[in-house]
């Protein structure tokens, strides 16, 4: 029996969807949950299991169309088809003694072996046959073809110039306008700043050196930076609560409530999934949320609410090496902190020149509703949080 396969409902405001790839094509064999399709939306990037199992018979949307919730893009046989693979299976067992007693037979045709003699007599065509293979690797010139036809998840047109001057035009997947739509919004509508201060990493180095070890047993997760600076974060916050307001209007909403939007890159594009009541959190439950968020980022599995209602952002460009970056406010949101690569750096502590492991921090904030005093102090909060880590676990 057929089974409609129709774009699943992914968010109160998301309509239209964009068909990224499809894990299978039509003919192909699927089992129960099994992943079919990639769909994006402006928000969130989800794949698509299979309801049944069975054979999927027609695809309607190809990868880079776009369709509308509920609109049916590809049809699934039920799993009639299953129990008939089944069967030819043991089929094949059945002849498999047969074979025996036709090998004897064959045994007295040796007899077509003089037929081999025949092709002796046509040396001269076979040398003919010679030449007009020559012309056949002609063909080979289509491989530049595969060279730019690489396969996409999105629609794409391909032009092709001469030697190696070719251009590959690819579409914006709906996450990626959606983040070039929110950036552009942020920079037109906001008055934007960045001040920057630098954080000794030593004490938090040596935390995790000396009970990470233990913190692993005893949660199964291990103990990283990003907890350490969503826990600063929220201490921080609570002390300049106009970087976790909003502007709605002529108003100003002070949210007296901590959600940690944690920015996370992956293969499908930037996501900044959000730890509720993130003041709520221990060291523990922070790893875990953030490592669970970054695998289903990575899988494509994030619910659009995960991605939604953050109070302020928390990005690291560290990962990836950044030395130094001016983040840009994730809207409506009035400030982003910027974490960066931890470099040994000559610093002077008391008089004296050592060497320290040493991270820059950054804030952007918006200067319509937070002062410069209130991001310097800020980031003063985190400097002091991160270089004695005891005040947070004190909550001092």
């Amino acid at each position: 029996m057929p089974i409609e396969l129709k774009v699943p409902v992914i968010g109160e405001s998301v309509s239209e969807i964009f068909i990224g790839q499809w894990y299978k094509g039509e003919g192909s064999t699927v089992a129960v949950d099994e992943n079919l399709v990639e769909l994006e939306s402006e928000k969130a990037t989800l794949d698509v299991p299979s309801p049944s199992a069975g054979v999927i018979t027609k695809i309607l949307k190809q990868a880079g169309d776009t369709a509308e919730v509920g609109e049916v893009i590809a049809y699934l046989d039920a799993v009639e088809a299953a129990p008939e693979k089944k069967a030819p299976e043991k089929a094949p067992e059945a002849p498999a003694p047969a074979p025996a007693p036709v090998a004897e037979a064959p045994k007295p045709a040796p007899a077509p072996e003089p037929p081999k003699p025949a092709p002796a007599p046509a040396p001269a065509p076979a040398a003919k046959a010679e030449p007009a293979k020559a012309p056949a690797p002609a063909p080979i010139v289509t491989q530049p073809v595969n060279h730019t036809a690489k396969p996409a998840n999105y629609s794409q047109s391909l032009q092709v110039g001469a030697g190696n001057r070719t251009e590959e035009v690819v579409s914006m997947s709906p996450v990626r306008r959606r983040i070039a739509a929110r950036l552009l919004d942020a920079t037109q509508n906001a008055a934007l700043l960045t001040t920057f201060n630098e954080v000794d990493m030593t004490a938090v180095k040596e935390l995790r050196g000396g009970l990470g070890e233990a913190f692993e047993k005893r949660h199964g997760v291990r103990l990283g930076f990003m907890s350490f600076f969503v826990k600063a974060a929220v201490d921080a916050l609570k002390q300049c609560p106009e970087i976790n307001a909003i502007i709605e209007g002529d108003k100003v909403v002070y949210r007296r409530y901590f959600d940690v939007g944690v920015a996370i890159g992956s293969e499908r594009g930037l996501f900044v999934p959000v730890l509720r009541n993130a003041e709520e959190m221990s060291f523990a439950t922070i790893e875990k949320s953030i490592n669970d968020l970054a695998k289903r980022a990575q899988t494509g599995s994030l619910r659009v609410e995960e991605l939604q209602g953050g109070t302020f952002t928390i990005t690291n460009g560290g990962v990836y090496g950044s030395l130094l970056s001016t983040p840009i406010v994730n809207p409506p949101q009035s400030g982003v902190l910027g974490m960066h690569s931890i470099v040994n750096r000559p610093v002077a502590i008391d008089g004296q020149v050592v060497i320290r492991p040493m991270m820059y921090l950054a804030l952007t904030y918006d200067h319509r509703i937070v002062d410069g005093r209130e991001a310097v102090t800020f980031l003063r909060s985190i400097k002091e949080a991160i270089e004695n880590p005891a005040r947070i676990l004190l909550e001092v």
